[in-house]
């Protein structure tokens, strides 16, 4: 069974830093596009970074410049170092995975921004 757990999300002051990790399981993942979208209360879910299989990484102008994506695929494991955060940040990050066709999701993370 294939899951995605988030983990590295709280409560942080404006102007502050977080990590975000994401573990897959059940399958191996070093061949897949690893991603991380966030969706704020009241909000569609939204793009924030991927990184392909090959390291290509991509941000959404939103972030580009804070947030940067990267992958451990001997730990199956994909990081997001988010730094200048800002309130406008504030939301639920999910983790996600395209491989062969196939999406899957984490249960997310939370992340608060706020003095």
């Amino acid at each position: 069974q294939v899951q995605l757990v988030e983990s590295g999300g709280g409560l942080v002051q404006p102007g502050g830093s977080l990590r975000l990790s994401c573990a897959a399981s059940g399958s191996d993942f070093s061949d897949a596009t690893m991603g991380w979208y966030r969706q704020a209360p009241g909000n569609l879910r939204e793009y924030v970074a991927i990184i392909t299989n090959s390291g290509s990484t991509h941000y959404d102008n939103a972030v580009k410049g804070r947030f940067s994506v990267s992958r451990d695929n001997a730990k199956n494991t994909v990081y997001l170092q988010m730094n200048s955060l800002k309130p406008e940040d504030t939301a639920v990050y999910y983790c996600n995975a395209v491989k062969w066709g196939a999406t899957y999701w984490g249960q997310g993370t939370q992340v608060t921004v706020s003095s």
